[in-house]
């Protein structure tokens, strides 16, 4: 192998190390006809959002932005817009695994007499270093538009994943662009179909 494909080798695995394994979505949206396809759009909060808090923001950032890549526009700052995208998140967790928390250390004795008359004590410690599982975290992202002029809906969806807490797909940053990624790409799509995207 030359130098120059082993040096170009050593640089490319790190960076595949590095790739941050994202879990595939569940996504529903319905639609009457064609929707609309271009115009300006606000995001705001859905009344009755169950997790109101500064982590709105993020996932309103997200859709803001899926929003503008398929068409749409935002609306200049104090003007009416032609749409509105209410935003609504929740985040669940569940525990995985058997929690042996309570359980740290066991002790196990073992003895025995050999055939030459030689007895034998062996005392053995099994010590649980992986702590508590981490739970799961389950993230929801769900979006309405409607149409300003008279608060028809248009087009809704949800979309939800799950990740093991403290992993970084399980991140709000991440699963925030990945849902309304997920949730918006591929615009009105299929009526009242589920799909999984990778």
């Amino acid at each position: 192998m030359s130098k120059r494909l082993f040096l170009a080798a050593s640089l490319v695995l790190p960076l595949a190390a590095c790739a941050t394994a994202v879990p595939p979505v569940e996504v529903t949206r319905f639609h009457v006809g064609d929707p609309a396809r271009s115009g300006t759009i606000a995001v705001e909060e859905m009344p009755g959002n169950p997790d109101v808090s500064l982590e709105f923001r993020t996932y309103a950032m997200a859709v803001q932005q899926e929003w503008q890549r398929i068409g749409f526009t935002a609306a200049p700052a104090g003007a009416s817009s032609d749409y509105v995208a209410l935003v609504s998140f929740r985040r669940s967790f569940r525990p995985t695994g058997v929690d042996r928390s309570g359980k740290p250390v066991s002790v196990g004795v073992g003895g025995g007499i050999g055939s030459g008359g030689f007895s034998g004590l062996g005392v053995g410690v099994g010590i649980n270093l992986s702590g508590k599982p981490k739970d799961i975290v389950t993230t929801e992202l769900q979006v309405q538009l409607r149409r300003r002029s008279d608060s028809a809906t248009i087009w809704e969806g949800r979309a939800s994943t799950a990740a093991r807490q403290g992993t970084p797909a399980a991140q709000p940053g991440l699963a925030a662009q990945k849902l309304a990624a997920a949730l918006i790409g591929g615009y009105p799509g299929e009526s009242g179909r589920t799909i999984t995207v990778k």
